[in-house]
């Protein structure tokens, strides 16, 4: 997992462990493997229900974007027709 993030080994084990703590996930290790490092992480309620209100954060600032875009674009417009319409006028 750490080499995927790009992390340290230490730094991946302090996140993993501060998400226990919170119990926003719970680990399962998987005793008959014979990767004794196969371990299966899984969100709890409280992790799911953290998972989702930043999800609902994150779609709201995204939506918020969205629209400045659509209010820049339109003002775009708007000089785009005024610039061209004075041309047309003075040449």
């Amino acid at each position: 997992m750490a080499e995927a993030l790009g992390v340290s080994v230490g730094k991946a084990n302090y996140c993993v462990r501060a998400l226990l703590d919170k119990g926003l996930i719970k680990m399962k290790n998987f005793r008959n493997s014979r990767n004794k490092l196969a371990y299966a992480y899984l969100l709890t309620p409280a992790g799911f229900t953290a998972k989702a209100d930043l999800s609902a954060r994150f779609l709201k600032v995204k939506m918020a974007e969205y629209e400045a875009l659509q209010r820049e674009i339109s003002l775009l417009r708007k000089d785009s027709v005024l610039v061209k319409d004075s041309e047309r006028r003075f040449g």
